[in-house]
């Protein structure tokens, strides 16, 4: 009988300071379940050492390595990891170092015993991971999450997380119909995955500043409550 595995789509730009880093602590996650893994790793043209020590990964049984020959954006790596992967669940993990993936046995749980069809980590559900974050990320989010629930029905506390887990059948069902190319991806894919059941945990967080590198920006929390409109009122 074969085992069951996890698929792990990591949208990588311009993540050469933390990249290993990120995927050593995957690699060292005791899987419940004994679940297999695979890494999934999508080079959206970074500009600095990423795309080199993707080189090392490229031939690593458990990997799949994608390359785009120009930078698309996260929507774009998020997607094209989706169609990628061939496990029975995926998850969504960044390439930094905010979100922790032991994190990953928190979230699994409710996918493996069928209780939920999508599992979201939320870092509002754990007093030290809102603790970590500025007060701009903690109102955007919060504002973002909100009234992505006004117009889906459902009862999120943080529809902007990362960490975003779901079974096979829901990845097949929304991987051809997901179009955004930036940070739009996160309200795409809840409109998209609104009808299943969907579950929260509480996970870790530790949020880096843009001197560090991060890349989401105030335009983005603009476009977001666009992308919130356009999916859940005139895109199916």
């Amino acid at each position: 009988m074969n085992k069951m595995k996890l698929s792990i789509i990591i949208p990588v730009f311009n993540e050469e300071k933390t990249l290993k880093e990120v995927i050593n602590k995957i690699e060292m996650v005791n899987l419940i379940g004994n679940l297999e893994r695979e890494i999934v790793l999508v080079e959206d043209a970074s500009r600095d050492l990423t795309g080199k020590i993707m080189e090392e990964y490229e031939k690593k049984e458990g990997f799949k390595v994608i390359r785009h020959k120009e930078n698309k954006g996260k929507g774009a790596s998020v997607t094209d990891g989706i169609k990628a992967a061939s496990g029975d669940f995926l998850i969504i993990q960044d390439a930094d170092l905010e979100y922790d993936p032991d994190d990953y046995n928190k979230i699994l749980p409710m996918l493996l015993n069928g209780e939920a069809e999508v599992v979201y980590g939320s870092r509002f559900l754990k007093e030290e991971s809102i603790k970590k974050m500025t007060w701009k990320q903690y109102f955007s989010n919060k504002i973002l999450t909100i009234f992505s629930n006004f117009l889906t029905g459902l009862k999120l506390t943080d529809m902007e997380t990362c960490y975003k887990a779901f079974t096979k059948k829901v990845a097949d069902e929304i991987k051809n119909k997901l179009i955004s190319e930036r940070f739009g991806i996160e309200p795409e894919i809840t409109a998209r995955v609104k009808k299943f059941e969907i579950k929260e945990v509480p996970i870790s967080y530790k949020g880096r500043s843009y001197g560090e590198g991060k890349k989401i920006g105030w335009k983005d929390g603009f476009s977001a409550i666009w992308q919130i409109i356009k999916f859940n009122i005139f895109k199916k």
